[in-house]
């Protein structure tokens, strides 16, 4: 991660002096710790970051509304959600708001830090619970909506409903008796024709 800049947000002291001691023994230069959205976007026009991490239920701006914010104002800074809510509201508006990812506080630190290089390194993190209650949120059987991409296979819709099944590309492979590189392409291909490149948007685009 080398000399990476993270701004805390969450209205715990405990847990920001907690984070800060984690993550800065990880080599990581925490350039703000800040209670609230308003508090965090004055931390932001004195200093620079790549990524915020972000609890989501605070006393004055929430994590939701910081979100939005960010995105308007900071385009360029990473979002890194770490909550103890996975209900459908609080997924759906954070991944819908521009989150990079999304982690619960119980995840342990590996998992932080992981999920941390992950999104700066381009990629979208999503903890395997929220996964799951997007999965129920869509509804195993629930058809998709053809507004995505009217030029959509009809194999690619099938793994579409797979995918929001919350299935891995392994688990798809099996299912469908394809190989997993086969999933793969056909995954890039729905990115494509869909414009949406992540597995969690388009789960919640699906769902629309």
């Amino acid at each position: 991660m080398g000399s990476c800049r993270i701004l805390l947000v969450d209205d715990e002291p405990l847990l920001l002096e907690s984070l800060e001691i984690i993550l800065s023994m990880n080599g990581i230069q925490i350039v703000g710790k800040a209670t609230d959205g308003s508090e965090a976007l004055r931390c932001l026009e004195k200093s620079v970051c790549e990524l915020a991490l972000v609890d989501l239920n605070m006393r004055g701006m929430g994590g939701i509304e910081l979100i939005e914010k960010l995105r308007k104002l900071y385009p360029q800074v990473k979002i890194l959600v770490l909550t103890t809510f996975y209900d459908d509201e609080n997924i759906t508006k954070a991944i819908a708001n521009g989150a990079d990812g999304y982690l619960l506080k119980d995840s342990g630190k590996e998992a932080i830090l992981g999920a941390i290089e992950q999104i700066l390194n381009g990629r979208n993190v999503i903890d395997h619970k929220v996964m799951l209650r997007l999965a129920a949120l869509m509804g195993a059987k629930e058809p998709q909506r053809e507004v995505l991409a009217p030029d959509m296979t009809e194999r690619e819709k099938e793994i579409c409903t797979l995918l929001a099944e919350g299935l891995t590309n392994r688990q798809i492979a099996e299912t469908l008796y394809i190989s997993e590189g086969t999933v793969k392409n056909y995954i890039s291909s729905i990115y494509d024709k869909t414009g949406i490149h992540d597995r969690a948007k388009l789960i919640v685009a699906m769902k629309g």
